[in-house]
């Protein structure tokens, strides 16, 4: 096997091992009862919160209404709560309960939460490495960025 073969062999080891990883702790939060959006939304609060469905929607990439139904689950089971803005009605804010905090706070980080929080670290030069890359894999499967 050439070294470019190598290469090319170690590379696609890197990211099956990161695709695999990223199923297992998806796996381990849904058997902890919650999903790795709902987590992340909850650490996002922890940090942000209280914010409107719109920032929520920004930070997590998914559709007004996918936020909207995550929202009213996390409401339901009493993790945030919604209070619409007192000089605007139509603006709605989420903020955490603390039933909300103490799962964001006491849920071990792992997954795509713990790369949210840990690209926020690196110096600007390595995340433009980094996103380089990430635009690379996405050209080489077919996939929009969008």
């Amino acid at each position: 096997m050439s070294e470019y073969e190598q290469l090319a062999l170690e590379t696609m080891q890197r990211f099956i091992h990161l695709y695999r990883h990223l199923r297992w702790y998806g796996h381990k939060m849904h058997e902890a009862g919650i999903r790795g959006r709902d987590f992340a939304m909850l650490r996002y609060l922890v940090d942000a919160g209280p914010v409107k469905i719109g920032n929520i929607q920004q930070y997590l990439f998914i559709s007004y209404s996918t936020t909207s139904e995550m929202i009213s689950r996390m409401e339901e089971a009493g993790y945030v709560t919604r209070t619409r803005c007192k000089k605007d009605n139509r603006v709605v804010f989420v903020d955490l309960t603390d039933a909300g905090r103490k799962l964001a706070e006491e849920t071990p980080l792992g997954g795509i939460p713990l790369l949210r929080e840990k690209i926020k670290t690196l110096p600007p030069e390595r995340l433009v490495v980094v996103n380089e890359a990430f635009t690379e894999l996405l050209t080489l499967m077919g996939i929009e960025d969008t």
